[in-house]
Parts: C-alpha cells; sequence; structure tokens
C-alpha cells in the first residue's frame, strides 16, 4: 500500500500544483516553435545565412516532403481526423469545465492551443505548396508561421498559468 500511495504522490493528479505538469508545457512549446512544420528552426536560419546552395537545396527538399505528408494525411483522414479532434476536445472539455476534473483541464489547456497550431500547419503546407514558395519567399512564410505559433503559444501558456493559479488557490491551503 505505501509503494502505490508513494507512486500517486509522485505522479500527483492535480496537474497545476505539479511540476511535471509545467516542464512538459515549456518543453511543448520550445519543441513546438522549433520544428515548423516538422522542419527544425534552426535549418531555416542556416540555408538563410549561407549563401551555399546545398542549404537552400536540402531545406527545401525537406520542407516540400513534409508538406507533400501533411497535406496526403489530410487529404487521406483528415475528415476523420477532425470528426476525432473534435471529439476528443469536447469530451475533455466537459470533463474538464462541467465536472471540474483537474487533470481534464490540464490535458484541454494542452490540447486544444496544438489543434490551433496543427491547423495553422495545414495552411501552411498548403500555402508553401499551392505557391512553390522558395528561398526567401519560403522563409517568410516559414518565420510568420513560427510567429503565430509562438504568439498561440504566448497566449496559451498565460491563460494556463492564471487557469493553473486560480485552481492552486481554491484548492490549496489559502483558498481551502
Amino acid at each position: 500500500m505505501d509503494l502505490v500511495q508513494s507512486i500517486f504522490e509522485l505522479i500527483d493528479m492535480r496537474s497545476f500544483s505539479n511540476l511535471w505538469f509545467w516542464i512538459m508545457l515549456a518543453v511543448l512549446w520550445s519543441t513546438t516553435s522549433h520544428w515548423v512544420i516538422g522542419v527544425p528552426w534552426d535549418m531555416v536560419v542556416r540555408a538563410r545565412k549561407n549563401d551555399d546552395q546545398q542549404n537552400l537545396e536540402d531545406l527545401h527538399d525537406i520542407v516540400r516532403i513534409n508538406c507533400n505528408r501533411i497535406l496526403l494525411i489530410s487529404k487521406e483522414v483528415g475528415l476523420l481526423l477532425t470528426g476525432f479532434m473534435g471529439f476528443v476536445l469536447t469530451t475533455l472539455g466537459m470533463l474538464a469545465f462541467g465536472s471540474g476534473n483537474e487533470f481534464c483541464q490540464a490535458l484541454f489547456l494542452l490540447a486544444f492551443p496544438m489543434s490551433l497550431v496543427a491547423l495553422l500547419s495545414l495552411q501552411t503546407a498548403r500555402a508553401i505548396r499551392d505557391k512553390e514558395l522558395y528561398a526567401e519567399a519560403l522563409y517568410r512564410r516559414m518565420n510568420q508561421h513560427r510567429i503565430i505559433t509562438q504568439g498561440i503559444g504566448m497566449v496559451s501558456i498565460f491563460v494556463t498559468a492564471i487557469w493553473g493559479m486560480l485552481q492552486n488557490y481554491q484548492t490549496g491551503p489559502l483558498g481551502g
């Protein structure tokens, strides 16, 4: 019994008072803003700074591959995936804010903004493919995607922090 209790104390299902949740939130948004439609941002910067044609071709190839992959997934299972994600987000939202389940609140506050980033990635992939962006136009579009992603991340972290502080205040020793 002590082992099970120790494990649950370590995991702590009260997400907003758990350090691991906040570390995961930071890593999630750091990683999301670094990987622009599946391309590491340092690769974009390297291709833009250097006059090396090979870096530009490598960037263009990986962007083309990732855009084609995103658009193929969208075409093949996009409707099914949209319906499934709608169901998951609705269920999480109802459990989170309807019944006050803190773990579901934490999952919703992670998943909902990431669904916005997924839609943004789809839109960016479609624009890159349709307009056949290359070199400077490609850099601009990817930078725009990254800035919007970082904006979504900043708002998400702010809302999550405010909601988490409110939850900790209400359930903690001060909020009783």
